[in-house]
């Protein structure tokens, strides 16, 4: 696409007013039965720029033309760099911590496989779905696992449906059902509570705070315990999620769909004419780090973006701009490494490893660049990501949700429940 499209001023202004006004209204709370119902301004951003899209009402293609929505699908993986660099920054000041857990609390990851077990036959078998299973399927669905997705299928495919279907489900009621699952599953008194604690770190921040909170709620005795392992299971999922997702999960995702579409009557297992094309169409795009020019300023520009829309409720634009300039670093020798190596790993890997590199204690300056850092929001860059997310969809998208919508909603409460028992079944066996 050229660049001059992917750079269109109106596309990026109006992704900076939909994301602000989403952070604006904060995180909205709504009390439900034992668990509470967290909107984030996530949801916000990408209901808005859904309801902005020119392919969803006609109307709206006199205001917004279709040229850019399509310049925003190509921007959604670039948009995502600079939050998996933030993400990765993460983990570097806390390697030590990481180092020294136990076993439980690491290979606990390992029971997001649970995920798969049991909605992919569901989604293959029962539901007949195509290879949006394998997206919506692979895992919890939270940003690191997006952006896998839209590295190596891109988002406009089958497996992006998925994963984003998957991530608006958990938006909107993921927090609830784990604060019911983990409630109910510590009354049974099957599961070690700190196993169930250490389960609840698969999950996004809400998810993990009205988990842990609900077990700690229900034996108020060990409070202080269970959320001390829920915390550190889910800066471990943060350290090791992204990897486990890519070299395990996706692989077995792939195995397994190809396996039960064989089990489905009349069906070899292979992709029909139109599945076959989004993918070829999907695997065809120019990926970022082969053309590191053009993707310098796009990524200059979505970094703008972030910067921003921080300001709500991050910091100033002063404060804050060493930490997004420093990101935008990150992004780019990650994309630069990406490019020179002789073997291929997805970017989003290799910028998630210049980050983590780069906040380790012991590399030169860490301590400064983590402090400047901390003036930039985890979650306040990744509200702009959902509203490229959002103006990115196409007819053929908004087609396949229509159709995939209402199983979508059952595979992820199947893909939540097989994440949390999965996980808790391994952190039990291992404590």
């Amino acid at each position: 696409m050229p660049l001059a499209q992917l750079l269109d001023w109106r596309l990026h202004l109006l992704v900076v007013v939909l994301s602000l006004g989403a952070e604006l209204i904060g995180i909205l709370k709504f009390p439900l039965g034992p668990g509470t119902l967290l909107l984030l301004p996530l949801f916000y951003a990408f209901i808005a720029a859904v309801l902005c899209n020119p392919h969803l009402f006609s109307g709206t293609k006199r205001v917004i033309p279709p040229v850019i929505s399509a310049a925003a699908g190509p921007v959604i993986l670039l948009s995502i760099m600079p939050f998996i660099a933030r993400f990765g920054s993460t983990i570097g000041p806390a390697i030590e911590q990481l180092i020294s857990a136990g076993p439980a609390l690491i290979l606990q990851e390992l029971g997001n496989l649970g995920t798969m077990l049991i909605a992919m036959p569901i989604a293959v078998v029962v539901l007949k779905m195509g290879r949006e299973a394998i997206g919506a399927t692979y895992s919890i669905a939270r940003e690191p696992n997006i952006a896998i997705i839209s590295d190596k299928y891109g988002l406009k495919g089958p497996e992006g449906v998925g994963v984003m279907g998957v991530y608006v489900v958990g938006t909107m009621f993921g927090t609830l059902w784990f604060a019911l699952m983990a409630g109910y599953l510590t009354s049974l008194d099957i599961f070690d509570p700190r196993a169930l604690a250490m389960a609840c770190g698969v999950g996004s921040g809400s998810m993990v705070a009205a988990c842990s909170g609900a077990i700690a709620g229900a034996l108020p005795e060990m409070g202080e315990e269970l959320l001390a392992f829920a915390g550190a299971s889910n800066l471990l999922t943060y350290a090791t999620g992204l990897y486990v997702s890519l070299f395990i999960a996706l692989p077995v995702a792939e195995r397994l769909f190809t396996f039960f579409s064989r089990k489905r009557a009349g069906d070899n297992g292979t992709m029909n004419d139109e599945e076959a094309k989004l993918a070829s169409e999907a695997l065809a795009e120019d990926r970022p780090e082969n053309q590191l020019g053009k993707t310098a300023l796009v990524v200059a520009a979505v970094c703008v973006v972030g910067w921003v829309v921080n300001t709500i409720n991050g910091a100033s634009l002063i404060d804050a701009a060493p930490g997004m300039l420093i990101l935008y670093v990150m992004t780019m020798l990650g994309l630069g490494v990406a490019r020179l190596m002789p073997f291929y790993l997805p970017a989003i890997a290799w910028v998630s490893l210049v980050s983590i590199v780069m906040t380790l204690p012991w590399f030169p300056g860490s301590g400064w660049i983590t402090e400047q850092l901390g003036f930039v929001n985890f979650l306040a860059i990744v509200t702009p990501v959902l509203g490229y997310a959002g103006l990115a969809l196409s007819k053929r998208e908004f087609s396949m949700f229509r159709q995939a919508g209402w199983k979508l909603v059952i595979i992820s409460l199947l893909v939540f429940t097989g994440t949390y028992i999965g996980s808790a079944v391994v952190a039990q066996a291992l404590l």
